[in-house]
């Protein structure tokens, strides 16, 4: 019971910050203008300097070394997860239309604006190096299989295009860690004035990630969701088989249990926030994608407290 009342309270912290964006979308303070700044601000400004001046500041080069081979966990979740995606979409038979972003959204979590804040409300700093590492492997297979499948649902041919993925592969939260990891292994110290400053920065991360949710939620409308068929299939692919398949990879994995705990929880976070963008960029079903991300959004507030209490007995 503490460990669910804990994790209640660290999920309470995310939506008041959420509902602070939603009430002042709905006042007028922000559009969709506002929006892209923030998300802006957040993945190129605030979780760089975030990621640098943790990474330099709490861990070393030996804990840093140890990480690189546990990307095979989130690799191996979400190729699961993708097989199963084909599976779930002909048993409730997906509109051919939107089959391609049900899949993607099927086996695709927000590791970034919902993740990184749910983990270090709930376990803190020394939970960033997980997070970073499902993020690797999330936003790598988002980029390339995930858009393709997007692609796939509008009106022109689905193309590869390798150099717009290794942009957004090489995106700036991940370049950021990159650069933290290499002053560690370099022995590099931060002058304090410039850690001060980045740790200024980086705490914009937080209330940034969570006034742009609560903007996009708005905006989609919660008042537009239905409980469809499609969207229960993405639930259960978010919200069941994603935790199961994680669980059933890391349970007995000789792995520290906080890794065990946060990939977990990243496994069953809502769908990716970029999932509405690329669907509006090739004609896919934006609408769909949009209140497919704020259903699984509010449903995630219910889920991240039971899936915690159930890690803690890990």
């Amino acid at each position: 019971m503490t460990s669910f009342l804990s994790s209640l309270g660290g999920v309470s912290e995310i939506l008041i910050l959420v509902a602070i964006g939603y009430g002042l979308t709905a006042l007028g303070w922000f559009n969709d203008r506002s929006s892209r700044v923030i998300a802006k601000v957040v993945t190129q400004v605030a979780l760089p300097a975030y990621m640098i001046e943790t990474i330099c500041s709490r861990f070393s080069a030996r804990e840093l070394a140890a990480l690189l081979p546990d990307l095979r966990f989130p690799v191996l979740s979400m190729a699961v997860l993708f097989a199963l995606s084909f599976v779930v979409a002909r048993v409730i038979r997906v509109d051919p239309k939107r089959r391609g972003l049900f899949k993607s959204m099927f086996f695709n979590s927000n590791t970034v604006f919902i993740g990184l804040p749910v983990n270090l409300a709930l376990f803190g700093p020394k939970s960033v190096p997980y997070v970073l590492v499902y993020y690797m492997a999330n936003t790598t297979i988002f980029w390339t299989i995930g858009v393709y499948l997007i692609q796939r649902d509008g009106p022109h041919a689905a193309h590869f295009d390798l150099k717009q993925t290794l942009g957004k592969i090489f995106s700036p939260p991940l370049l950021g860690f990159m650069v933290g990891v290499v002053l560690v292994l370099l022995h590099v110290q931060l002058p304090s004035f410039l850690s001060a400053t980045l740790g200024y920065v980086g705490d914009l991360t937080i209330p940034g990630s969570m006034f742009f949710i609560g903007i996009a939620m708005y905006q989609a409308g919660i008042k537009n969701i239905r409980f469809d068929r499609e969207l229960l299939g993405v639930f259960s692919g978010r919200f069941v088989f994603a935790p199961l398949v994680m669980y059933a990879l890391v349970a007995f994995a000789p792995v520290p249990l906080l890794m065990k705990q946060v990939f977990i929880l990243q496994s069953c976070m809502p769908v990716m926030t970029n999932a509405p963008v690329v669907a509006k960029l090739y004609g896919a079903d934006s609408k769909n994608a949009a209140i497919t991300v704020s259903a699984t959004t509010l449903f995630a507030i219910v889920v991240i407290p039971i899936v915690m209490t159930l890690v803690q007995h890990l």
